[in-house]
């Protein structure tokens, strides 16, 4: 049998069929009478608990793997693996930067690793603009990014509100960043409060609509026209449109029939260890159909976009 084709298709064969049902839950031992332990990062970055953990996303015009969004989590000795809600609340500047490098450098090497198992993904990252604006990004990448070909760039993701801050910045850093394979999506859309005239000199690769207006799309008129809004300015801007935490399948079908590109969320797949990950891929691998559009492929489509980031 000869070895995987990282060029060939990966299909999903449909974001709706129970993709996690058979993913084991994540247990947490609540501590302090039922409450959620709380853990330092700085103890958890001493200690070498942190891990990526992957949630799937999933292009939705083609049912079919699109890539994916690495999370942070702990698996703690004792109480087992913690959400972020556990250990990033309060948390300071020197622990979140850390941190971020550390899950950035981890990412770039885990590509590699899905690359050798026969897997192109186009993977993303979340980081704090403030964190962004201060790392040594380019510094990191030249000396972590994968040596293949095939690698199609990593996505950096921050809030609106983050970047909207420093918008000059932002797309100074975006420019810079783009020649190491880096873009930027902008986190939450919706839930802050950026201005048009913000959002047309913003430098982006995707815009994910947060999970508050996708969740109940399907039946909720004001939702629905959030989100159709977010999916036309993201395709005016020549950007992809992302639907995050997508938890019902009416409100996928829904997305879908918006012409949103890609969607993530429980109803999809949940974050799962890498490991997991992996396996999930091997077992739904299907050779027979085209490879799916990255989000670096939607924004070739736009004049514009090809000044932002690639």
């Amino acid at each position: 049998m000869s070895d995987p084709d990282p060029n060939e298709v990966h299909d999903w064969s449909g974001p709706v069929e129970g993709i996690g049902d058979d993913q084991p839950s994540v247990a947490v031992e609540p501590v302090d009478g039922g409450s959620r332990p709380r853990i330092a990062v700085a103890e958890a970055l001493r200690n070498n608990w942190f891990e990526i953990w992957y949630q799937p996303k999933i292009d939705l015009k083609r049912k079919c793997l699109a890539g994916a969004e690495a999370l942070a989590r702990i698996r703690h000795p004792q109480f087992g693996v913690l959400p972020p809600g556990s250990f990033l609340p309060d948390v300071d500047e020197n622990s979140i930067a850390e941190l971020a490098q550390q899950a950035l450098v981890a990412t770039l090497c885990d590509w590699e690793m899905f690359d050798q198992a026969g897997f192109n993904l186009h993977l993303a990252i979340n980081v704090p603009a403030g964190v962004l604006f201060k790392l040594p990004l380019q510094q990191l990448v030249a000396e972590y990014r994968p040596k293949s070909a095939q690698w199609p760039g990593l996505i950096l993701e921050a809030t609106e509100d983050q970047i909207v801050r420093d918008a000059a910045l932002a797309q100074e850093m975006a420019n810079q960043l783009r020649v190491s394979g880096l873009s930027i999506a902008i986190d939450g859309f919706g839930a802050g409060y950026t201005s048009f005239s913000a959002l047309r000199d913003l430098p982006f690769a995707e815009l994910k609509i947060d999970h508050s207006f996708v969740t109940g799309c399907a039946t909720d008129v004001a939702n629905a026209a959030i989100c159709q809004t977010a999916i036309d300015l993201a395709h005016r801007f020549g950007a992809a449109a992302v639907a995050d935490g997508v938890e019902a399948a009416a409100d996928l079908q829904a997305l879908m029939v918006m012409g949103c590109d890609f969607g993530q969320g429980s109803v999809i797949a949940p974050a799962m260890a890498k490991d997991r990950f992996l396996a999930l891929l091997k077992q739904r691998t299907n050779m027979s159909r085209p490879r799916p559009a990255s989000p670096k492929d939607t924004m070739a489509v736009s004049p514009k976009a090809a000044g932002r980031v690639a």
